[in-house]
């Protein structure tokens, strides 16, 4: 049996990569840094790089334990990745980084189909994250998967922008994108263009994939990050939607006809330092079924939306969820679900 099995993201859910947050950090500042995630700040040497706060890390792994117990519970394989010392340097030729964490598996690695491809990042820090999951990489090529990785970008400070507020922060120099700018549903592949995925990293993607799927670049959404605030895939026919992002003018054209629904407000959880992520991050749901989800207990509203529509919920929490960058959909990596590849355009 192969373990990378997944073509949506709500297919009933066997195998998953749960994130840790041990040794997590902010990352020495650098251009890409400074540009992707911290524009506002006055230079990248002003950025607040160094470890977070041990309260904030001990409570991510408290209830990241707390989430692996649940899911073991439903019958789910959970795996996690080695230790790994964020601290230490690294580098290429051109440049040097220290690490950043292993709390967002999602944002590293994309399996789709048989595949599970260690994406081209965006951010320095986070160029050689994979390692950490490499003995769990090795296990699913000999159980038949196909482990590739995309062509690793050189990251120089040419290819990222701080200059034109019209372009995105990561510009057309080379394929980049962070594996959490990518929906899958069936084959289609929603690819949101963002300050962490340039066009370049979709055409890559559309030629490693295949006739099989469709890729859809997607650049009228979401300017920032990733796609997983902004569009959540429920079931067929079905997507929950960021009203402040996404309304008919721009639905991405794979899911015109589907059923949408509008997410609430949200509570804004807050905190710790400064804030990696807004507050959207409460829609950061992950799909354990297309009848179950796991969602913070403290989104009620959301919840409510859910269960009118039939999707009943495992009400967990991740505190600083704001403060780490990652929700629920963010800190998994769903390699394994029933289902087969389906048209649902």
């Amino acid at each position: 049996m192969k373990f990378v099995n997944v073509h949506n993201e709500w297919d009933p859910l066997e195998e998953v990569i749960v994130g840790d947050a041990v040794g997590a950090r902010v990352p020495t500042g650098d251009k890409g840094l400074h540009a992707i995630r911290y524009r506002d700040a006055e230079g990248a040497s002003s950025i607040p790089s160094g470890p977070h706060a041990p309260d904030v890390l001990e409570k991510a792994a408290e209830e990241l334990e707390l989430l692996v117990g649940c899911l073991v519970d439903l019958g789910i394989r959970v795996r996690r990745p080695s230790p790994t010392d964020h601290s230490r340097t690294f580098g290429t030729p051109d440049w040097r980084s220290d690490g950043m964490y292993n709390y967002c598996p999602r944002d590293i690695l994309l399996a789709v189909g048989s595949s599970i491809i260690e994406t081209p990042m965006s951010l320095r820090s986070r160029l050689y994250e994979p390692f950490a999951y490499k003995q769990i990489l090795v296990d699913y090529m000999n159980s038949g998967a196909n482990w590739v990785s995309a062509p690793k970008p050189a990251l120089l400070d040419d290819g990222y922008n701080l200059t034109d507020p019209n372009r995105f922060a990561v510009l057309e120099f080379e394929p980049v994108f962070d594996a959490a700018n990518v929906l899958k549903a069936g084959r289609d592949i929603i690819y949101l263009v963002s300050d962490t995925g340039n066009r370049l990293g979709a055409q890559w993607l559309q030629n490693f994939l295949g006739s099989e799927y469709r890729v859809h670049p997607c650049d009228n959404l979401y300017a920032q990050t990733h796609i997983d605030t902004t569009i959540v895939l429920l079931r067929p026919g079905l997507v929950l939607l960021n009203p402040d992002r996404v309304g008919d003018h721009n639905i991405p054209k794979p899911l015109a006809k589907w059923d949408k629904i509008y997410a609430p407000p949200m509570v804004d959880i807050g905190y710790t330092g400064i804030s990696y992520g807004s507050a959207w991050v409460g829609m950061n749901l992950l799909m354990v079924n297309p009848e179950l989800a796991i969602v913070d207990d403290r989104q009620t509203e959301l919840i409510r939306l859910l269960n009118a529509h039939r999707i009943e919920v495992a009400p967990l929490r991740l505190t600083h969820a704001r403060t780490l960058g990652g929700g629920f959909h963010c800190v998994t990596l769903d390699t394994r679900r029933t289902g087969t590849l389906e048209d649902y355009s």
